[in-house]
């Protein structure tokens, strides 16, 4: 009886270790401080872009993204994505897919938020259910998106700019692109 009862907990130890290495593999273990210590040298743009990261503009070729048939829910900004990482299909706290920055009063961007993208195919192809990060489950935007984009799942952290409607709210009423 005494093995069965150590066999069992070093089961459980097992299964518990194999969820916390399949979490840790598909979407990242980390805090939002870890983000900021990783995203902190992207304040400087110049430094984004030689990392990779370049504008995003949707369709339309709008690059602040502002929610302006819904008045007071605010704005996003500007996107500077990386899409080898938005193809890649994997989710790193410290390698966010995109950067995104906020129009200042004196024109400057200043970085607000980082947003975590995976493509919903990529995603769902190996994983059983939708990404989460930080506690917070992920956006679906479908197809036929502003952007021109396959479905995909985003989640948006307001690490450098406070945001009223929540760190991970997807609009910022603090943020204009006006």
């Amino acid at each position: 009886m005494k093995a069965l009862r150590m066999g069992g907990s070093i089961a459980a130890a097992l299964l518990a270790a194999l969820a916390l290495t399949a979490f840790a593999a598909t979407a990242g273990v980390g805090s939002t401080s870890d983000a900021a210590h990783a995203t902190a040298k992207f304040h400087d743009l110049v430094v984004a872009k030689a990392h990779g990261y370049g504008l995003l503009k949707d369709k339309n070729g709008v690059a602040c993204i502002a929610m302006d048939a819904m008045p007071g829910m605010g704005a996003m900004g500007v996107h500077y994505a990386k899409n080898a990482l938005v193809a890649d299909g994997v989710l790193k706290v410290s390698t966010p897919e995109a950067l995104v920055y906020a129009p200042s009063a004196g024109g400057t961007p200043r970085l607000a938020a980082v947003e975590y993208v995976v493509l919903k195919s990529a995603w769902d192809a190996r994983h059983a259910s939708p990404p989460s990060l930080f506690g917070h489950h992920f956006n679906l935007t479908p197809a036929g998106n502003r952007f021109g984009l396959p479905a995909f799942y985003s989640l948006h952290a307001w690490i450098w700019k406070h945001n009223p409607a929540g760190m991970f709210a997807m609009w910022n009423p603090e943020v204009s692109c006006r």
